[in-house]
């Protein structure tokens, strides 16, 4: 098999909300977006991740569908979606959909047709009323929830208003192969795949465990590891049956799984024997310090525990999880360079969050203006257009959904700037898909304490000096091809590399 599209990709996560608003009312929206892709097509990637584009009551900002095949009205229509997915192909850039199959809304038509009724997870309370186990949910509280009228209570791993499926029901499994096939044959490319290590849960019902050291942040904080409730193999069923329908079309859909455990010997299973999720996201590494050492470790073992033909992904932002410019590089600049040169050298597939590639930073959201129950908003505020009353995102005078943070690290004023944080990961990017350097496997090179240094097959030597002090790297002959400092690509490199600190090079070695 030739190499796949996503093996060296690029996709770029857009939360449509704070994308581009087109008309007026302060909400990013599908024809925002369409409007704002030769942004992404100058950037080079390769696809565009949409965060939920599907009508919901916003419980849990889309990941609460009640319509898989339609669009929110606040973000457009289904012609919008089209005319974006035909406009992005015409720029080379391929449209994946988030797709939430672990649970539905409380107001989609399947929860309250009593004919579905066994689509959900339905169960007589204890002998004394209480919940049937001791389950809890993601964001809290029991992951049950009574029904007066039914005298039942149903599951919902999330919130109340987000009722799980039953994925041991064939009649879910067969309508969302409708649902994959539905949106497959309207041009998008794959999916993301929400929550996709969830989707079974035990059938006996077995109390889960104490959290352990390992847990997730959420999980954490609930105190409990989701040991039967979330995450058993049997899911990886259900990915190798959505594989099957994304080989239906040509080229073969892409599944891309939010696999969110934090023990890399259980994301292993998620990619099946070549048969399961062609990527699975990684939360170890998204979660690691930002040092050298902690890094290299994560990668090293990824690399070690992947099996042969597997595809690693690296992602440092997320819509979920705290800007990396803000929780790894503490909006140092330098640090935020070193952070890109890592995402975009390694080995597989890169993500960048909407705002990664100007170091966007977390925006601190008055109470007054939060809006998710999980205090995720600093994540997901405006993308920074440029230094102008709604810093492009919105027409001035316009209040968007959200508050726009430090409009001085903006697309504009970094878009012709060769020494901007934007030229460089445009240009990392162009390394990627037109040079060989950056290709084949992953080799760690032995460095200094605070240098996280390695060797990619096509003849790329990598270093990141992520520590406070000086480094050298000894017996390196070559050239550095990029480098954080710029006014240091092609320098010749006879015999060591010299690194300030948090400064990293890509060089080729001779």
């Amino acid at each position: 098999m030739g190499e796949r599209w996503w093996e060296r990709g690029v996709i770029y996560h857009a939360y449509v909300r704070s994308f581009a608003d087109s008309n007026r009312d302060g909400i990013g929206d599908l024809p925002g977006l369409t409007g704002r892709l030769d942004h992404l097509e100058r950037l080079g990637v390769d696809a565009v991740w949409l965060s939920p584009t599907f009508p919901s009551p916003n419980a849990d900002w889309g990941y609460d569908c009640a319509d898989y095949l339609d669009v929110h009205p606040d973000l457009g229509t289904l012609a919008d979606l089209e005319r974006l997915i035909v406009e992005a192909g015409r720029r080379g850039i391929r449209v994946l959909l988030d797709l939430v199959p672990n649970h539905t809304s409380d107001a989609h038509p399947w929860f309250r047709d009593p004919a579905k009724r066994d689509w959900y997870v339905w169960r007589d309370p204890a002998p004394d009323g209480s919940p049937p186990n001791n389950w809890k949910a993601a964001f809290g509280g029991p992951a049950w929830t009574l029904d007066p009228e039914r005298g039942q209570y149903y599951l919902h791993n999330f919130l109340p208003q987000q009722p799980d499926l039953d994925w041991w029901n064939e009649d879910v499994r067969a309508a969302f192969d409708e649902i994959l096939r539905f949106w497959l044959e309207r041009g998008v490319a794959g999916f993301r795949i929400d929550v996709a290590h969830a989707l079974v849960f035990d059938r006996e019902l077995r109390d889960n465990p104490p959290a352990r050291p390992t847990e997730s942040p959420a999980w954490a904080r609930v105190g409990q590891w989701p040991k039967y409730s979330i995450g058993l193999p049997e899911a990886v069923e259900i990915h190798r049956r959505w594989r099957r329908i994304a080989a239906e079309v040509e080229p073969e859909g892409l599944l891309l799984g939010e696999t969110y455990v934090r023990e890399l010997d259980e994301l292993v299973p998620y990619y099946g024997s070549g048969d399961g999720l062609q990527l699975c996201m990684n939360f170890a590494f998204l979660h690691a310090p930002f040092a050298a050492e902690e890094l290299a470790a994560v990668v090293g073992e990824t690399e070690r525990l992947l099996p042969a033909g597997a595809c690693p992904v690296w992602h440092g932002s997320s819509h979920d999880d705290p800007r990396f410019p803000t929780r790894w590089c503490d909006g140092d600049e330098d640090a935020i360079r070193c952070a890109l040169v890592a995402l975009l050298s390694l080995r597989g597939t890169c993500i960048l969050y909407q705002g990664d590639e100007i170091g966007m930073e977390a925006v601190p959201v008055p109470r007054e203006r939060e809006r998710d129950m999980a205090g995720r908003d600093p994540c997901r505020t405006p993308v920074v257009w440029d230094d102008v009353d709604g810093a492009g995102f919105t027409e001035p005078g316009v209040e968007p959904w959200l508050p726009v943070g430090d409009r001085s690290r903006n697309v504009a004023a970094q878009r012709d700037d060769p020494d901007s944080i934007l030229s460089l990961t445009r240009d990392l990017i162009a390394m990627r898909r037109h040079r060989g350097l950056l290709t084949g496997a992953y080799e760690q090179v032995e460095a200094p304490a605070g240098v996280w240094a390695f060797r990619r097959e096509g003849g790329a030597l990598v270093a990141l000096n992520l520590g406070g002090r000086p480094a050298r790297i000894d017996g390196v002959a070559g050239a550095i091809v990029i480098g954080t400092r710029r006014d240091r690509d092609g320098e010749p490199l006879a015999g060591r590399l010299e690194l300030g600190p948090r400064e990293a090079v890509v060089a080729t070695l001779s």
